[in-house]
């Protein structure tokens, strides 16, 4: 094997560099072909021929167009090509995986067997025929000429030859690209699936923006299947402002290339290298943004003002901290109604409504998009009369607003429970009749007042009143009789007295 000194090996680097920097245009790189690894006579023409690799720099390389001479002289290599010569993208991925697997070798037998598998796939007939064979067995072929080159190896490069190329047919073309799938589940939007669905020979690497895999916890994921689905978890974490958000992921992926590094020449032999894998990338995301998904809570505070209306300041939050927005910005509506009740006495808080009671009045609001969590003041129409009165709120995901229900878990249903304290109160006179003050109908859900937390007003009552259960009419009667009492016994002693003092003239 002949080498050239190191600095002339340096001087086509040298001006390849210059080239560069000067702008000018590179022509592809020329070495001489070495001898490789093989049997036979290493010359143009010789009555063996050469039976295995020629050296390029560092990479063996086999004939592609068998008959021609050895290519002894200066070699030209042209980089990854898929059009060389009609090959088929058949014959080159068959001719790629024999240069790369096995070809890369310091083993005679095994490089003079990849020559003659090389040959037989370009060109089996001229392969055949070339060393004045008359046959059309490919094992005769070969012990024909190898009886000459190397007659102790000759079954050994046969049975090769044979395996080999029946490897190197056996290899599909693979496919270059695919699919890549982000799925949302429809009753949770943070958990979802990415699919892969690529060529069954390619490998690779997925990463996810906005998620990670189901069972690692990771974004990525190393060894990805040809087809295959891998459960996947979006956060709402991955949506800072509550704003709905897109996952995404992107795949990186190798296939063995269909192609050659293809070698030239002048006058000589043809010569074919291994093509490095071929890399393409595929992403997806999600097909619709995933909405922030919240539980919204209710803490309230009842007060019955002096027209005998209950009104209740109602604080809605969301129950994990984060309240959705819409795409917009604006928040999220959250629609809520209230039903209350009366009784004779205070009740016991329980879970459940008792079943015998019907409300007797009704609250409604609907939170302001520009403003979210807050406290909301809503008012009742005029309550019946003296009693207990206690409100009872829900939240139902079948009740709210187009737009706002993925924002609900599915059957998603929050109460609150009745006769808690701060929703109970009672009312221990009668309203104003309907001819002296009109009552108000009930307050609008769209005209919920927005308001600071503020203190419950009290009962313009005594509290020493409220106990006795006496209502409003009854003191009025009460005090006029009493007022009529006094007024005689006054007048019936002004009278005596007067009539006791002497008379002054």
């Amino acid at each position: 094997m002949r080498h050239r000194p190191p600095s002339l090996r340096r001087l086509p680097v040298v001006l390849t560099l210059v080239a560069v920097l000067l702008g000018v245009a590179v022509a592809p790189a020329a070495n001489a072909a070495d001898q490789g690894t093989g049997f036979g006579t290493w010359a143009p023409l010789s009555r063996t021929g050469w039976h295995g690799s020629m050296r390029v720099g560092d990479v063996h390389t086999y004939c592609i167009h068998p008959g021609l001479p050895v290519a002894t002289g200066t070699t030209t290599d042209h980089g990854i090509t898929t059009d060389i010569n009609g090959l088929t993208p058949q014959q080159l991925i068959s001719i790629n995986y024999l240069v790369s697997t096995y070809g890369q070798t310091g083993d005679a037998v095994q490089a003079a067997s990849v020559g003659w598998a090389v040959k037989a796939i370009v060109d089996r007939d001229t392969t055949l025929h070339s060393w004045g064979y008359g046959g059309n067995e490919l094992t005769e072929a070969i012990d024909y000429i190898m009886r000459r080159a190397s007659p102790e190896n000759s079954t050994a490069i046969q049975q090769r030859t044979v395996r080999y190329l029946a490897e190197a047919e056996g290899m599909p073309v693979p496919r270059v690209g695919g699919s890549l799938t982000l799925s949302m589940d429809e009753d949770d939007p943070t958990r979802g699936a990415v699919t892969v669905d690529v060529d069954p020979t390619a490998s690779g690497t997925l990463r996810l923006e906005n998620a990670v895999f189901a069972d690692t916890g990771s974004s990525e994921r190393v060894g990805i299947q040809w087809a295959a689905t891998y459960p996947i978890i979006a956060p709402a974490t991955a949506s800072d402002d509550g704003r709905p958000y897109v996952a995404r992921a992107a795949g990186t992926f190798t296939v063995r290339s269909a192609a050659i590094r293809y070698y030239s020449t002048p006058g000589q032999q043809e010569s074919a290298g291994p093509a490095e894998p071929t890399t393409f990338t595929l992403t997806a995301q999600d097909a619709s943004p995933r909405p922030v998904r919240f539980s919204p809570r209710i803490e309230t505070a009842a007060t019955i003002d002096s027209r005998g209306r209950f009104v209740d300041d109602v604080m809605v939050s969301a129950g994990d901290g984060v309240w959705p927005r819409q795409s917009d910005g604006s928040f999220v509506i959250v629609s809520a109604t209230a039903d209350v009740y009366r009784t004779n006495a205070f009740p016991a808080e329980a879970a459940e409504i008792p079943a015998h009671l019907s409300p007797v009045a009704h609250l409604e609001l609907r939170t302001d998009p520009k403003i979210g969590p807050s406290v909301y003041r809503t008012v009742s129409a005029g309550l019946p009369g003296p009693g207990v009165y206690t409100a009872v709120w829900r939240i139902e995901r079948t009740s709210q607003d187009p737009d706002s229900v993925a924002n609900f878990p599915p059957r998603y249903f929050w109460m609150e429970r009745f006769a808690t304290p701060a929703q109970t109160e009672q009312l221990a006179f009668s309203p104003p009749p309907a001819d002296r003050e009109p009552s108000p109908t009930a307050t609008p859900a769209t005209l919920a007042t927005v308001i600071p937390p503020a203190a419950p007003t009290p009962p313009l009552v005594p509290t020493a009143l409220a106990l006795t259960g006496l209502s409003g009419p009854s003191l009025a009667v009460t005090g006029g009789v009493s007022a009529v009492t006094v007024a005689v016994g006054m007048y019936a002693w002004r009278l005596g007295r007067r009539r006791t003092q002497p008379l002054t003239g």
